[in-house]
Formats: C-alpha cells, sequence, structure tokens
C-alpha cells in the first residue's frame, strides 16, 4: 500500500517536473488561494474538537499545529523542501506514507494543503497539516491508501529549503 502510493507520487513528480522550473529567479508560479467547501471543513473541525486536538484555522480550510516555527528561510511554491514526514487519514492511527530520512520536493508539486501550510513555518521548523479532500487528494484519492474525499494529518519536519 504503502510502496504504491510513494510510486505514484514520484511518477506525478517526475511528470510534473519536466513542466515546470525549480530555479527561483526565473519562477513564475502563484500561490495557491483554493478554499475549501465548508462541509469539508465542518467536518475536519467536528473530527479535531471529538479528539481535543489543538489547532488554528487557515483561511483557505484546512487546519494546522505549528509544533516548532524554525528559523531562516520559509518555502514558497517556487523552493525544493528537503522534509521529514507521516501521513496519515483521519480514520487510521496508520501511516499511508512517510519518510523519516529526509526526501526533497518541488513545493509547487504537492498537494494544496502542503502548498499553502508549509510556508506557514521555517527552516528547522515542524507543522502537524489537518487536510480536507480538496486540498488534499479530492474526489479520486490517491492509489489504494487514500480512498476519495479523505481527510489527511500529515506530521511534516522542513529540513531544508533550497
Amino acid at each position: 500500500m504503502q510502496k504504491s502510493f510513494s510510486l505514484l507520487l514520484a511518477i506525478t513528480l517526475l511528470l510534473s517536473a519536466c513542466n515546470k522550473s525549480t530555479t527561483p529567479e526565473k519562477c513564475t508560479l502563484v500561490a495557491p488561494t483554493a478554499v475549501a467547501p465548508a462541509a469539508e471543513v465542518a467536518t475536519l473541525k467536528a473530527w479535531l474538537d471529538a479528539n481535543s486536538l489543538q489547532y488554528t484555522a487557515h483561511p483557505s480550510g484546512f487546519f494546522y499545529k505549528i509544533v516548532s516555527p524554525g528559523s531562516g528561510a520559509a518555502p514558497s511554491v517556487c523552493t525544493n523542501i528537503a522534509v521529514k514526514y507521516i501521513g496519515r487519514l483521519t480514520t487510521s492511527s496508520t501511516s499511508f506514507d512517510e519518510n523519516t530520512t529526509g526526501t526533497i520536493f518541488g513545493l509547487s508539486q504537492l498537494i494544496l494543503g502542503w502548498q499553502l501550510g508549509l510556508p506557514l513555518i521555517q527552516k528547522g521548523g515542524s507543522i502537524i497539516l489537518y487536510i480536507p479532500p480538496s486540498l488534499g487528494y479530492g474526489s479520486s484519492g490517491a492509489g489504494s491508501a487514500i480512498p476519495p474525499n479523505s481527510n489527511l494529518v500529515f506530521s511534516v519536519e522542513l529540513l531544508d529549503v533550497q
């Protein structure tokens, strides 16, 4: 399950890398402005409250908790990031994907919840992102690991901003 998700992510990154520049000075990408539907936000908020979790609401409809703000550079959609992370569904305590050694992504190539959430911290920081479906994998899901319309929880440590 985890391997198929990682393979899907790797293919997506490879294909999108062919069309986008990751050189910051040449980047013309604009930060996303997506907003999750009120029903998705309400469902995710109800789950957070039912589990007595601390969070801050973002105007786009995801929720987050900054564990450590970090210092130095904050990422943008035009940067590459090195991260450690664990992803899981709100319906399971088991991770569907994780990288505990560090991996590099172009932030623009990741789900909207990461594009909107990771700029809230700086290099060395960590954050927990609670992401509704429309800012995650939406109605299509991602392979067998992430069903359609899933609420996601990611614990992310931002190792570097490039």
